[in-house]
């Protein structure tokens, strides 16, 4: 890459050949000096960083650095995440925008550019480009090389890897697929070999991997024979085979010098066609010793002192390519720590005392493949003797030298060294996997150090207590029994210069600064300042916790506000509109939103929707709320990923009549429905297209069943065990109970799903204690629980009222889930509202129960409003003519499409196959068309001319195309969002940008109801920016639709600017992006075969006869042992 267009618009000033650096100056009296980094990695840059921060008022540099890679600086230490993503800029530490964004000239940077050569009597270096570079102050930041073992034959073949950038991450992938199903393996356990073997086994391509490791234990140099040990154990578990005490002799290799196998030093073969070595790093310091700068002869490394100073006084070093005391650093830590200080010498000396480089902390807090893992202090204190001790203890140590304690050589081979001065406080817990030692002084008075596998929660606030020395104020016992009480890290005892995030160094101090300050507002804002939670993101809880109180601290409060278009809570939202009776989306945003014309976002509508729907509960398709609504709720259904829609009558209390389960059955094979139970004990009919459901819905509405509100935030079932009613261990009629509890809060709607459960007696089978409300029968009535939900999160539900009397269990009830949807945050669950309720369980037993703010009349009439409003919102929208256009598939057209997702018959059910992992990257929006012409497309009265947007599909060839009306403006895109090639744009939310930046040329966008993509509709197409102008996407600018202009003409027709029909369907044709089988493969595929299933299902062969035992398992015939029995019956499954 040449020097001019590396950095557009920031030229290298060049000394001519002829010239010395001085000569040069005499032209620029009063110059800025000149800063050369070479290198940008994350030490390099968060040198930079940190240079033109301090130097923002002085303005004493100008930097120029050199990056030997293609690529912006990124953050290496989350270079395994690239597997999943493959987005190069998704790593990098900052955007492309933030180089240009200094003053001119403070920054200047190149890319793909070698520096082969240092002068340091000219001041000046060369690139492999030749092109000559002078400096005042050079920065070597070359970092390190991997280290491959070049004395082991075969050390050069195909499939041989190293662990180090985004180029070896490139050619492993591009390696890995042409060797599916092969064996992978690591070479070294170390910090890096385990995230290299992560990396292996993310591919997804190698059916085993294995990690080969000399030691008896992984993490050798972190972590003593027990906690490597118990990692051991955790990584196979995981499914990864770790070797352990194995050395690589021999690679072995075939006739095309691929990988084929290796051969250890004790004789031992194994087959693999890939190797990885993690063993190492070496300082890259051959540039400093062709210049005959001082490096370090064992080990490599740049020879600096405390100042970062090499040999040459103008020449700096830092990072792995450094060597301090004869020591280099593997760590991103030590690197970042050297950075600071060489940014803060060179820029507030003059003012404050030069900062020294002293012995790094090598704390380590990581998460290996899942594994929890820590060590901190000087962890190896009880082996290798202690490095540091506290005054007091160091006096004592040399006292007890003095004093006899010293060995001669003698006695040191005659008794064995001496114990050193430290005890260790060990604990395991091999049912958690749970492992802690922690290193003391003798008398316990000082922490120095200790390793956590499995539970590490605690050092953050461990490792300042050894590196301020501070004497422990309580029994170092209280560290294991501290370890094992509840709660998470809130920051309230870390003092400020405490670091929470190692990576960048950032302390306590430094995030609660720029939150006090002001210059920082956000969480965002803080991360981007000080770079917390920009490395490996494991401190980013601490950090929030610390923001949050900080600005709770100042009074300021950490806004809940529902979005950018109301700057209020939900809670709060909710009761302007109820107090002034507020029952449109216009008004609601004349009267309280940011800006009373907008539009709002996929955010707040949805929020205000339901906000409505639990105060007036008028249908969801009605004209001013429809465009309010989220996919499932505008078309009264569970949209699937094949754009189709899932359909659940309801089944109160899970209680069902064999005629209903035939009208299910009848309707699920007529349309050609796949069905499933589900957890909530009812049938779930998938596969419904938008154009069958009125018809679906018919047949059910004319067998006595109606909507089961699946596709609402509302009560969805009342789960119950069959109680008294059959069961001879009941107590209670749980059944009953249940269906009236589900016939009365049926379709009401609330910040989120709730759910309820009714269990006969204490042997709890409908899992009630997991429910947003949960009943179990006692002796004396029903005891109520509330706030439990299973999920992602699952909580334990608790016991609001015991002994409730049958009478008294609706108006408990009503008064909780009234108090719930007025005062929870937008889709909060009951479990999350309760564990924030100030106060929790024991307030809200005074509200429901005490009746503590005089409320519980008002909930309860509340309620019972709203339950007087019930209506089947399936047979309204089948009797009424406007409801049911929301149906049609197409706007202008009656023709019907099936969903662009192949089917696979599967246990004798259709589904959708899986979608194939790759979103679609195509640049749509940057398409060049041959040429456009106006075309009518769809007549204008369709369109509904509502504050909220109204939106239609429209058929064109096999191009499906989304039109919307917006504001009184047509607005025209591609159907299809490329995340998933789904089909479903004109069915998603419309948002508008709003606050002071904005100006009249607010951005319009749509959010895919599938993913929330949200795609700009309005604009200028940027042809040269795939993340801006109409088409981009805001929040993934890896991708993009195709926009077109679009016109409402006096004949009352929609128009549309569009190419030729063959040329929109090469590039937008349904057909073109259909999903096909053979796009994903069977996940089950193996085990299948290894189980001798079919589809997962064992069956019976022709003729009744039994399948044999599974192979491998052991299980014996049991057929061989017993008469056979001939039964007339059809068998089960004919393979």
């Amino acid at each position: 890459m040449s020097w001019a267009t590396s950095a557009p618009g920031m030229a290298i000033s060049r000394t001519p050949k002829d010239a010395s650096a001085e000569e040069a100056a005499e032209d620029q009296p009063q110059r800025r000096q000149k800063v050369v980094v070479v290198g940008l990695g994350m030490v390099g840059i968060a040198f930079i960083e940190k240079l033109l921060k301090l130097d923002v008022k002085r303005r004493e540099y100008d930097v120029v650095v050199i990056g030997e890679e293609s690529h912006l600086a990124y953050n290496r230490v989350g270079l395994t995440s690239f597997f999943q993503h493959r987005k190069e800029e998704n790593l990098y530490l900052n955007g492309k925008n933030w180089y240009g964004s200094h003053p001119e000239g403070a920054l200047n940077y190149h890319l793909n550019t070698k520096v082969t050569e240092i002068k340091p009597q000219e001041k000046v270096v060369i690139t492999s480009a030749g092109d000559t570079v002078s400096y005042d102050i050079l920065v070597l930041a070359t970092g390190s090389d991997a280290l491959l073992p070049r004395h082991t034959p075969g050390y050069d073949a195909k499939g041989v890897f190293v662990y180090r950038n985004i180029e070896d991450l490139q050619k492993l992938i591009t390696f890995a697929a042409t060797v599916k199903g092969t064996t992978g393996a690591v070479v070294g356990g170390g910090l890096l070999g385990l995230e290299a073997a992560k990396a292996m086994m993310d591919l997804e391509d190698f059916k085993h991997v294995k990690l080969i490791e000399r030691n008896r234990w992984v993490l050798s140099r972190q972590l003593d024979g027990e906690a490597g040990g118990l990692v051991v154990e955790l990584v196979r578990a995981l499914g990864l085979d770790v070797m352990l005490s194995k050395r690589v002799g021999k690679i072995e290799v075939d006739e095309n010098n691929a990988v084929k196998g290796v051969v250890f030093e004790d004789g031992e073969q194994m087959d693999c066609t890939c190797l990885m070595f993690a063993i190492g790093i070496r300082a890259r310091d051959e540039l400093a010793r062709a210049a005959g700068l001082s490096c370090a002869d064992r080990g490599g490394g740049i020879a600096v002192d405390d100042d970062l100073r090499t040999s040459d006084p103008n020449i700096y070093a830092i990072g792995e390519c450094s060597s301090w005391q004869k020591q280099t650093f593997g760590l991103i830590a030590p690197g970042i720590e050297q950075a600071d200080v060489l940014a803060f010498n060179l820029t507030q000396a003059k003012a404050h005392s030069p900062r020294k480089f002293k012995q790094p902390d090598l704390s380590t807090k990581l998460k290996l493949l899942g594994v929890e893992v820590a060590s901190f202090g000087d962890f190896f204190a009880d082996r290798d003797g202690p490095k540091d001790l506290p005054r007091r203890h160091a006096k004592k140590e040399e006292n007890n030298n003095a004093e006899g304690r010293r060995q001669s050589k003698v006695q040191a081979l005659t008794d064995g060294p001496l114990p050193p001065a430290v005890k260790a406080l060990t604990y395991k817990d091999p049912f958690k996997a749970v492992y802690k030692k922690y290193l003391f002084t003798p008398d316990g008075k000082y922490l120095l150090g200790g390793m956590m596998i499995g539970d590490t929660k605690d050092y953050v606030k461990l490792v300042p207590m050894v590196k301020n020395k501070k004497v422990l104020d309580v029994a170092p016992s209280e560290f294991i029994i501290g370890a094992s009480k509840d709660g998470e890290d809130n920051g309230d005892d870390l003092d400020d210069d405490t670091q929470i995030c190692s990576c960048h160094n950032v302390t306590k101090g430094d995030v609660a600064g720029v939150v006090k300050d002001g210059s920082c507002k956000s969480i965002g804002d803080v991360k981007s300042c000080t770079k917390a939670g920009t490395g490996c993101g494991g401190c980013m809880p601490l950090v929030q916790s610390i923001f949050n109180k900080t600005m709770k601290d100042m009074g300021q409060e950490v806004f809940n506000h529902i979005c950018p278009h109301f700057k209020y809570s939900r809670a709060d939202l909710y009761n302007i509109i109820y107090v002034k009776k507020l029952q449109t989306f216009a008004d609601i945003m004349k009267d309280s939103g940011s800006d009373p014309d907008s539009m709002g976002c996929e955010v707040c509508k949805p929020a205000i929707g339901s906000i409505l729907s639990s105060m007036f509960n008028k249908h969801l398709l009605e004209k001013p709320i429809n465009g309010l609504q989220d996919t499932n709720d505008k078309y009264l259904g569970n949209i699937q990923r094949n754009g189709t829609f899932s359909v659940i009558p309801r089944v109160a209390g899970g209680e069902i009549t064999p005629e209903k389960l035939i009208i299910i059955g009848q309707v699920a094979k007529k349309y050609g429905l796949y069905t499933k139970i589900t957890g909530g004990q009812r049938i779930d009919m998938f596969g419904a297209k938008k154009h069958q459901l009125l018809d679906i819905w018919g047949e059910l509405v004319a067998g006595g069943m109606e909507s089961g509100h699946a596709y609402a935030k509302s009560l969805r079932t009342v789960k119950s065990c069959v109680g008294t009613t059959w069961c001879r261990f009941g107590i209670g009629d749980s059944v009953g109970m249940a269906v009236r509890l589900e016939e009365r809060y049926k379709s009401i709607r609330g910040p989120h799903k709730f759910k309820g459960g009714v269990s006969g007696c204490v042997r709890e089978c409908a899992e009630a204690q997991n429910k947003d409300f949960g009943l179990i029968a006692s002796e004396k009535g029903f005891n109520i629980f509330v706030g439990g939900n299973g999920g992602a999160t699952p909580r334990h539900s608790e016991i609001l009222a015991k002994d409730v009397p049958p009478d008294d269990v609706i108006p408990i009830l009503d008064r909780y889930l009234m108090f719930y949807i007025r005062t929870a945050d937008k889709l909060q669950r009951t479990a999350r509202w309760l564990e924030n309720l100030p106060g929790g369980i024991k307030y809200l037993q005074q509200v429901v129960l005490e009746d503590k703010l005089g409320i519980c009349a008002e909930l309860e009439k509340q309620m019972q409003e709203l339950v007087g409003t019930f209506y089947c919102e399936w047979t309204e929208a089948i009797n009424d003519p406007e409801k049911r256009k929301h149906f049609e598939q197409f706007a202008n057209t009656k023709e019907t499409r099936d969903p662009a997702v192949e089917k696979i018959e599967e246990r004798d059910q259709p589904r959708p196959s899986y979608w194939p992992k790759p979103s679609v990257h195509d640049d749509f929006k940057g398409t060049r068309w041959t040429g456009l012409s106006w075309q009518p497309i769809v007549e204008a009265k369709q369109f509904a001319d509502v504050p909220t947007g109204s939106s239609k599909t429209v058929l064109r060839g096999d191009t499906q195309l989304a039109i919307f009306k917006l504001k009184g403006k047509f607005y025209a895109s591609q159907q299809m969002c490329p995340h998933r090639r789904t089909f479903g744009l004109s069915d998603g939310l419309i948002g508008e940008s709003t606050g002071e930046d904005c100006g009249k040329d607010r951005k319009l966008w749509v959010s895919c109801p599938y993913h929330k993509r949200n795609f700009q509709l309005n604009g200028e197409v940027d042809f040269e920016a795939k993340d801006k102008g109409a088409g981009s996407c805001s929040n993934d600018n890896s991708m993009s639709i195709a926009t077109f202009a679009a016109e409402e003409r006096d004949d009352g027709w929609v128009y549309l600017k569009l190419p030729p029909v063959l040329e929109l369907d090469n590039v937008l044709g349904t057909n073109r992006w259909a999903i096909k089988a053979d796009e994903s493969a069977d996940p089950f595929e193996s085990l299948d075969q290894k189980l001798g299933l079919k589809k997962g299902l064992r069956g019976r062969k022709p003729g009744g006869q039994n399948i044999g035992a599974m192979p491998g398992t052991g299980n014996v015939d049991a057929s061989a042992h017993r008469q056979a029995v001939k039964v007339a019956a059809a068998p089960r499954l004919d393979w």
